[in-house]
């Protein structure tokens, strides 16, 4: 085969891996995960070979891995941008707009309809595939940087509270972006007119989140420092 031939060959099959993450992000996103198989994906796509997903990427968590790290790049470059510009490293608003508004701003450059955020809140509703977004999510070392200068700036609460307010903050982020996602989709009024607002929306809420009280509850740090195990 000639050098163009090789080259015709690269870009074919190029383009047929776009189509089959485009497709299956698009079908997730609709349908969850466990409804949708690499058959169903395949012949959405339009693929004479039913077997062009496991070809092309193997095993459904491979093809959930390279859909996230298909616009992980994105937001990586958005938020280390948003990292070396901030000012005050005590500032928790600023902490949680480089934890929200670099997956706004991606969403908002895909353009609409988007699937991504819903994509991400039926994976992380799964718990088969849920490990694999986690996994993209903290091999970004952008991110380390954030949860480490959040944690550095939060007040000092028992450390089974911290852990229950940031499964708190991830569900906010994951399903607010998803919902508000969806709306766009169907021509569905939202709150806010732009991802931007919408941003804005979430780090308020965040950070009203993570600066709250907390209320001793039996069992829990504050409880064991003060009264021990005393009824």
């Amino acid at each position: 085969m000639t050098p163009g031939g090789r080259t015709v060959r690269a870009e074919q099959v190029i383009a047929t891996r776009e189509l089959i993450l485009t497709t299956a992000e698009r079908l997730f996103a609709d349908h969850g995960l466990f409804a949708v198989s690499n058959r169903h994906v395949s012949e959405a796509a339009g693929q004479g070979n039913n077997a062009a997903v496991g070809y092309h990427f193997g095993t459904k968590a491979d093809l959930v891995r390279a859909i996230v790290r298909r616009h992980a790049e994105h937001i990586e470059e958005l938020r280390v941008r948003m990292v070396s510009e901030i000012g005050d490293p005590t500032d928790v608003r600023a902490w949680a707009a480089c934890l929200v508004r670099p997956v706004t701003a991606h969403l908002a450059a895909l353009g609409s309809p988007t699937w991504y955020a819903h994509f991400g809140a039926q994976v992380m509703t799964d718990p088969t595939f849920r490990t694999v977004m986690v996994e993209e999510g903290l091999s970004a070392p952008s991110l380390h940087q954030v949860l480490d200068g959040l944690r550095r700036c939060l007040p000092d609460l028992p450390i089974e509270v911290r852990m229950e307010r940031g499964d708190m903050a991830r569900q906010l982020m994951v399903h607010m972006c998803a919902e508000r996602e969806r709306a766009l989709a169907e021509g569905i009024p939202t709150p806010r007119s732009s991802w931007q607002e919408a941003a804005t929306g979430l780090i308020d809420a965040l950070v009203g989140l993570w600066l709250a009280p907390a209320t001793p509850h039996r069992g829990s740090t504050t409880d064991r420092e003060v009264g021990g195990d005393r009824p």
